[in-house]
């Protein structure tokens, strides 16, 4: 297996903690939201995705019904992409009013900006969307990142638990998928990266999983505690 000229990576649970994804900003852009769609719900933008919504519960409906499926959503983790894009949106006003920053483990921002300095590229996949990726990189706690990543992709390219995902984002990098590493918490997600060829890592991080994953329940992945015991 060739030594990997690209790594792709999560974020939650694997750049950053799953508790401050459900903790802080989740219980945030809910709180937000019916707010945020009266005040923007004839933008553009923010229109798209809440007819989206609409049509998917059912047709036309009131925007107050749309919020409450939206909510309803962010309860159980549900990764849609209209809920995802929304998120972004608000998520944004709370990074640039100081309501928080995003959380990175503290090894990450000196792993990635080592890995940036031998010529690696870096690319993140992950199901929040696009902007708010860039969001959680731009106001980290490590400082702003994003000058680290070359390439952003979201639900948009397709699940992360299905193979043709990671076949469209290779053809999108323009290396062999056997150059790229794949860096998740996520057992499934590995096993799809690996079906189109990917080399992978899982990320056992003791704060998100107190019971490590060994033998049979990594799936024959590389497992590793943090990015410091990763090898390229």
């Amino acid at each position: 297996m060739p030594h990997p000229t690209v790594i792709l990576t999560d974020i939650e649970g694997t750049t950053s903690s799953i508790s401050f994804v459900k903790n802080v900003l989740f219980p945030y852009a809910r709180k937000a939201l019916p707010a945020f769609v009266a005040a923007h719900g004839q933008q553009p933008e923010v229109r798209r995705w809440l007819d989206a919504v609409a049509v998917e519960i059912g047709g036309a409906c009131q925007d107050s019904l749309v919020v409450e499926t939206l909510q309803g959503w962010i309860d159980q983790d549900r990764k849609h992409t209209a809920l995802k894009a929304l998120q972004g949106m608000i998520w944004e006003s709370g990074y640039r009013n100081g309501d928080y920053k995003a959380h990175f483990y503290p090894e990450v921002g000196a792993v990635l900006k080592g890995w940036h300095a031998e010529g690696k590229r870096l690319y993140v996949y992950s199901s929040g969307s696009v902007p708010a990726q860039k969001q959680f990189f731009g106001f980290s706690e490590a400082g702003d990142l994003t000058g680290l990543v070359s390439g952003w992709f979201d639900t948009e390219v397709g699940g992360k638990r299905e193979a043709d995902s990671y076949h469209r984002i290779v053809q999108t990098i323009g290396v062999p998928a056997n150059q790229i590493v794949f860096l998740s918490d996520v057992v499934e997600e590995l096993d799809a990266a690996r079906d189109a060829g990917l080399q992978t890592r899982l990320l056992d991080r003791l704060d998100d999983y107190p019971l490590p994953r060994t033998g049979e329940a990594t799936h024959g992945h590389d497992r590793v505690e943090n990015f410091q015991q990763i090898t390229l």
